[in-house]
């Protein structure tokens, strides 16, 4: 069911000789920027016209209007499951806990007498959030956008979701509820690029927004490219991905479990192995069938996922070859299921999330570690890092000098603009001391 790829035995190559021996989905963002480029466009002179086409066209629904009305949130919600809700407000709540704590103060660092330097952070004025509808329902996806917004600071939040025909052209009723309770009443109906164009351009009935987080399919992610300058943006999501690190001690059927667990999410998702015991690979591999079996989504996504060319089992001589593997990797979400995982994992350089032991499986940080579920993709963890309240936030620097503290440096400062060749940088300086400026200690 799953491919294996033998890195024992040979030193392992470094970089992305390394990084192009390892499994990975193909997903072609700039194939599918071509197609989403019209439906972008036609969004921005068309406005809600096009919005209300297109969810009839990709979503098989005739909306009367694309703003959910404020009495569909709270019958959603008056109508939610009580153990759904109980959940949903525990992921909040833990949620909430950890995001509370990335606040970022002001701080002021004064340099010389007289001279500061002040960096204050100030969220986005709005966001455009995103909550997919397609194979499955997210909910987990809005308390983990809307949380780190809030918790930021953004004071316009807005939400997005496919138009659902079996509701009536409302986006999926959970979804609908997961953002009553968190108090966003902004809620629309349009999904893929035609969400992330609206955000981006406004419409009659969305006022554009400064930035677009949340995660999708291919053609959001292409939006999101062609929308990158314009607005900004969280990441261009990719398939999802887990890698699992383990040795000898980890126990199959955990293993085996959390590879599927992941792969049931689309026909691309990544699963892979990296282990030095080739009997907890046969282990693993004998366990896949039968938890296959007896589980849902198995012809359309998971047997797909699991044996495409994205998943894979990788052979290593020691832990330490396997970290080197899947720090090459990159991975959306690793676990770490060795002896003395979290030492382990302390020596990870590249990973969205980390999982340490039997006890933390990536399902935990999908609902409810408290963790943020939104992370990179596709390798991107070496440069990019997951949602949170930084994410919201910029960072603006404020130069306070007084004279004095400037005439200290004014000497280097002229020094350095006319070594760049640019004298007027020079003369601003210049002209606040009568064209005389004062050595420096």
């Amino acid at each position: 069911m799953i491919s294996r790829i033998d890195l024992r035995g040979d030193t392992l190559p470094e970089g992305p000789a390394l990084r192009d021996l390892l499994p990975r989905a193909e997903f072609d963002v700039t194939a599918a920027l071509e197609k989403v480029r019209p439906i972008c466009e036609d969004v921005h002179h068309r406005g809600d016209a096009a919005l209300i086409e297109y969810a009839e066209r990709f979503d098989g629904v005739r909306l009367d209007q694309v703003r959910v009305p404020a009495a569909a949130l709270t019958r959603a919600l008056d109508e939610l499951d009580p153990a759904v809700r109980a959940a949903l407000e525990e992921s909040i709540r833990r949620a909430r806990t950890v995001h509370r704590e990335q606040r970022r103060a002001t701080h002021t660092t004064q340099v010389v007498p007289g001279g500061s330097v002040t960096e204050k952070w100030v969220p986005v004025d709005r966001v455009g959030l995103y909550a997919p509808g397609g194979r499955s329902v997210y909910p987990s996806s809005v308390v983990m956008n809307v949380v780190p917004a809030q918790e930021a600071g953004v004071e316009s939040i807005a939400l997005a979701s496919p138009a659902q025909s079996e509701f009536n052209g409302l986006p999926h009723p959970t979804i609908l509820a997961a953002c009553a309770l968190l108090g966003v009443d902004e809620v629309y109906a349009a999904g893929g690029a035609t969400a992330v164009a609206m955000f981006a351009y406004g419409t009659e009935s969305c006022p554009p927004a400064t930035m677009v987080t949340g995660p999708g399919n291919i053609w959001v992610a292409a939006a999101k490219r062609y929308f990158t300058g314009r607005i900004g943006i969280d990441a261009e999501a990719g398939p999802t991905e887990i890698a699992v690190l383990a040795d000898d001690t980890a126990d199959p059927v955990h293993v085996a479990s959390d590879l599927i667990s992941q792969a049931e999410h689309d026909p691309l998702a990544a699963a892979v192995l990296v282990t030095d015991s080739a009997e907890l690979a046969d282990a693993v591999d004998k366990e896949l069938e039968p938890q296959v079996a007896a589980t849902k989504h198995v012809d359309d996504r998971i047997v797909p996922a699991l044996s495409g060319k994205q998943s894979a089992i990788v052979l290593v001589d020691g832990i330490d070859e396997g970290l080197k593997v899947v720090d090459a990797y990159g991975a959306e979400h690793l676990e770490i299921q060795t002896a003395d995982a979290a030492a382990v994992a302390d020596r990870v350089r590249n990973a969205g999330a980390i999982f340490i032991g039997p006890w933390a499986p990536v399902s935990l940080g999908d609902y409810a570690a408290g963790s943020n579920h939104v992370l990179p993709t596709g390798g991107c963890a070496c440069h990019s890092s997951g949602l949170s309240v930084q994410s919201f936030l910029r960072g603006i620097h404020i130069v306070d000098y007084t004279r004095d503290a400037l005439a200290e440096v004014a000497h280097h400062v002229v020094t350095l603009a006319e070594a760049e060749d640019l004298p007027a940088h020079g003369a601003a300086v210049k002209a606040r001391f009568d064209w005389k400026v004062p050595q420096g200690k």
